[in-house]
């Protein structure tokens, strides 16, 4: 079993914040959860003590109530998405594909009459519906496109955790970009301030590298906080991946020593963010300095998140201001290495 691991205090240069009505949107999406009974009553109740509504508050925190409440609804709905490939009485990858094949056409047509008795789907069209409401024709369709690519990092976790096998850090990086979330909740951060970001500027290099960093910084805290219960744990949840193990294996490391390793990553992909972000913010539209904002948000209202949300992760005591590495040489994973190439070069993305 091992010793109990801390993790070392963490840099966090972003200030919090968090919605007014947090609470309520709290309530609202564990009630929306029962509406469309979103995976068996076990599952809801797990689910709903996870506090989605808090995480979406901290995203969004001056954001719409309302663009708040369907971020929280979509998380949620999301974490039951992640049940799929292990369903009982579905038979492997293949049904999982699927039926999340079919998730995707009920994305991109929520009126096409098919699974109408999956609550899924249900939940899913209601969604869709909402996204539409609060959001442009291109906003929903990138949303769409997203899931898309989420899904396909649900079935390929799926397949390592059922042969028991870890990816290369390369590899794991890459998948943790979509399965992390972040590329399919970006068009809600738009929708919550009521603008589209015009695709000179979504699009840019640049804009495109803070984004990514963003969803590498708060999916390796994810893996940091989490490390511990998942070491001690049995069945799915120990078979979760995760990057420490990743590095534990690539690197030969001891357990204590692959956790230091993420966080110095982390930090110097945060310290890579801060650069791009700042770049950017100085020749950027307004609604590109809102964006910046809102990838910010999410970055410090998932570590909070994170951090409060299940006692039985690893402690953490302070946070500090120092990085435990602010190095400018990219990190030796060729998949995000060009980030810091744009970040050595001034950002032209107005």
């Amino acid at each position: 079993m091992g010793p109990e691991l801390s993790v070392p205090p963490l840099f966090s240069p972003i200030a919090p914040a968090i919605h007014p009505n947090h609470s309520g949107i709290d309530v609202q999406t564990a009630a929306w959860a029962e509406t469309f009974r979103i995976g068996s009553a076990e599952l809801r109740d797990e689910l709903a003590g996870r506090s989605f509504g808090s995480l979406c508050a901290r995203i969004l925190p001056e954001g719409s109530e309302q663009v708040v409440s369907v971020l929280s609804d979509f998380m949620l709905w999301l974490a039951a998405v992640d049940e799929v490939p292990d369903r009982p009485g579905r038979d492997g990858a293949d049904d999982a594909v699927g039926l999340l094949h079919r998730l995707i056409r009920v994305a991109q047509n929520p009126e096409a009459p098919m699974m109408d008795d999956d609550p899924l789907a249900a939940g899913l069209r209601d969604l869709r519906l909402r996204i539409d409401r609060f959001g442009t024709a291109g906003q929903s369709a990138r949303w769409s496109d997203a899931l898309r690519e989420y899904f396909f990092s649900v079935v390929w976790e799926a397949a390592h955790r059922r042969a028991g096998t870890l990816p290369t850090l390369g590899d794991y990086t890459l998948m943790r970009l979509y399965n992390g979330a972040t590329s399919v909740m970006l068009p809600l951060l738009e929708m919550g301030h009521a603008y589209e970001l015009q695709p000179h500027e979504r699009d840019h290099p640049s804009v495109r590298a803070a984004a990514e960093s963003a969803s590498f910084v708060t999916t390796w805290d994810r893996d940091v906080f989490s490390y511990h219960r998942e070491r001690l744990g049995t069945g799915a949840e120990a078979s979760h991946l995760n990057v420490v193990r990743v590095l534990e294996q690539q690197h030969g490391l001891a357990p204590e020593d692959a956790l230091k390793l993420a966080v110095r990553q982390r930090d110097r992909v945060m310290m890579l963010f801060l650069r791009l972000s700042g770049s950017l913010a100085e020749r950027g539209s307004p609604q590109l300095r809102q964006y910046l904002r809102g990838l910010a948000c999410y970055i410090r209202g998932a570590q909070d998140w994170g951090l409060g949300s299940r006692p039985e992760l690893l402690s953490v005591s302070t946070f500090t201001d120092t990085p435990a590495d602010d190095g400018h040489e990219p990190l030796d994973i060729p998949a995000i290495a060009w980030w810091w190439e744009l970040a050595a070069r001034p950002s032209h993305a107005s």
